[in-house]
């Protein structure tokens, strides 16, 4: 696969073979914003934790582009699936149907990172002039890779806009959906993000906070060297009972939180809910060059509002500290519309093998792209900011989520 003279495409089954430099190089190129979950120290913690392998029904089989050299000139976070779960682009449907054919769906292909649904590169690249080129290169490795396993098809989710739309205009199939983010409109402090809502929301969310708080309840931030292990305790806590009541078996092993805190705990902010002297509630974010994303909540007390104080409001405070651009919030969950955080787009990308399935999906997501631009305008229309201001997210531009 490739020209010997200019590039070869390589699978690795694990990025263990692949050296960390050499991979961050392509995932977050210098002067480009960071993003974590494409970074060798993430998706390396995920496999090396024992949550994202074959076991688990995520066979890593990375993509990667070497030059003439033998240097990375591109990489792709690609796995073998066989299901369909921890991906938040939903194709249930389609698996059901296409096996009711008499097809095999599975194996597929899956360009992501696993149990994240956050916007983020996945053909990784260097900036510069040969971007677009290696960008094409790695597509049509993808789909040959694809094509000689003998896979159903290939995903790319949460794609950035630019990316989804190079990929639909190699004739891969164009998916859309939402997510609601909270843009920083330069504030200075929480009560000037207040000062932009209606007085309605406004009032609304200071009795939220305080009910939040009324108890004792006490809020700390948590990230780089203050991180410890009794930390993670608290919180793997907090993520078990909350992944145990929603599906039954939590995707992250315990081991994957100590990694992380090994590898990128100053790309890591916990915020811990803690009353009468011990942690009940905790909610896991990871920090990007200009986005705080939001992961995973979870609580053994129940006290009203604190879901909202320590995963919506916690983190439009500390954008605001770090002086960071927008809270990606994670998948689902319209109650974070009256709460600050704006409908916006995501993005995903469908390679699809059987000329005559693909024509069916392609006819369905048609459909599916108009009823989420009505839904995206509609949603609109409930902003909690003043009117006269009419904020517009596109402008600034789930499951275990918040």
């Amino acid at each position: 696969m490739g020209d010997a003279e200019q590039a070869i495409i390589k699978v690795a089954q694990g990025l263990g073979a692949v050296d960390p430099a050499a991979w961050d190089a392509c995932a977050n190129p210098v002067g480009e914003p960071f993003n974590p979950f494409v970074s060798h120290a993430f998706l390396s913690a995920l496999e090396d934790s024992g949550s994202a392998t074959r076991r688990t029904g995520w066979a890593p089989y990375h993509l990667l582009l070497e030059d003439g050299c033998g240097g990375l000139a591109g990489a792709m976070p690609m796995y073998l699936k066989s299901h369909s779960r921890g991906e938040y682009v939903f194709d249930h449907g389609w698996a059901d149907a296409y096996q009711r054919a008499g097809g095999n769906y599975y194996p597929k292909l899956q360009v992501s990172v696993p149990f994240t649904p956050a916007t983020g590169p996945r053909l990784l690249t260097p900036s510069g002039p040969g971007r677009e080129a290696a960008e094409d290169q790695l597509l049509a490795g993808a789909i040959e890779v694809a094509r000689r396993m003998g896979v159903s098809s290939i995903h790319w989710t949460f794609l950035p806009e630019r990316q989804w739309k190079r990929l639909g205009a190699q004739d891969c199939l164009q998916r859309t959906d939402q997510q609601f983010h909270w843009h920083n409109r330069g504030y200075k402090t929480f009560d000037d993000f207040l000062a932009d809502l209606s007085s309605r929301k406004r009032k609304m969310i200071r009795k939220e906070r305080e009910r939040a708080v009324e108890n004792g309840v006490e809020i700390e931030w948590v990230t780089g060297a203050d991180l410890t292990e009794d930390h993670w305790d608290a919180f793997y806590a907090f993520y078990m009972d909350t992944g145990s009541r929603k599906w039954g078996s939590p995707y992250l092993t315990r081991e994957f939180f100590s990694l992380i805190n090994e590898r990128m705990p100053e790309d890591t902010l916990l915020v811990m809910a803690k009353r009468a002297g011990r942690y009940v509630a905790g909610a896991l974010n990871f920090i990007g060059g200009d986005v705080l994303f939001g992961r995973n909540w979870g609580a053994i007390e129940h006290h009203p509002f604190l879901h909202f104080e320590c995963c919506y409001y916690q983190a439009i405070d500390f954008a605001i500290a770090r002086g960071l651009s927008r809270v990606e919030a994670g998948a689902q969950g319209e109650h974070k519309l009256a709460r600050g955080y704006l409908p916006s787009k995501t993005y995903s990308a469908h390679w699809i093998a059987n000329a005559a399935f693909r024509e069916a999906v392609a006819e369905y997501l048609e459909r599916e792209r108009i009823y989420v631009d009505r839904d995206v305008e509609a949603l609109g229309e409930y902003s909690p900011f003043r009117h006269d201001l009419a904020p517009d997210a596109d402008a600034h531009m789930q499951e275990d989520d918040f």
